[in-house]
């Protein structure tokens, strides 16, 4: 039976990689459960890079795929349809706003390609979309 394939959102990624406790055990279930149809976004490891260079990540961008990459996670580029996608994005009304870029294109790719999307983040809540799975 073939999995749907999951994008991990970038913190998610990073608690993995530091061994935080932060990480739920509904969000290592997910992981080991389905190891052969993860995917982490190469906007996440941009995202990585910028925070590494003004001293507010642990790790630089390179580590962070090489991380992926012995994980055995799979690379997702940012592709124009992915970009178009952030157009249907819609939040609810009275919201709190959402202002992080990253987090919205990682949102758009899980959308686009048809994956789940998981994080712990509940400000994605407010889209209403189906493919958020909050850990």
């Amino acid at each position: 039976m073939r999995r749907n394939p999951i994008l991990l959102d970038t913190h998610i990624i990073l608690w993995m990689f530091e061994g935080n406790e932060k990480l739920s055990q509904k969000a290592r279930t997910i992981i080991s459960d389905n190891i052969d149809s993860i995917y982490y976004s190469v906007a996440s490891m941009w995202e990585v890079q910028i925070k590494y260079g003004i001293k507010k990540m642990p790790i630089s961008g390179r580590e962070f795929m090489h991380y992926c990459e012995q994980s055995g996670y799979h690379k997702l580029p940012v592709d124009d349809m992915h970009i178009i996608e952030l157009g249907n994005l819609q939040r609810e009304e009275g919201a709190i706003p959402h202002n992080d870029p990253f987090d919205r294109i990682l949102l758009s790719q899980a959308k686009a390609e048809g994956f789940s999307f998981v994080t712990h983040d509940p400000l994605f809540r407010a889209y209403n979309e189906n493919c958020v799975v909050e850990v």
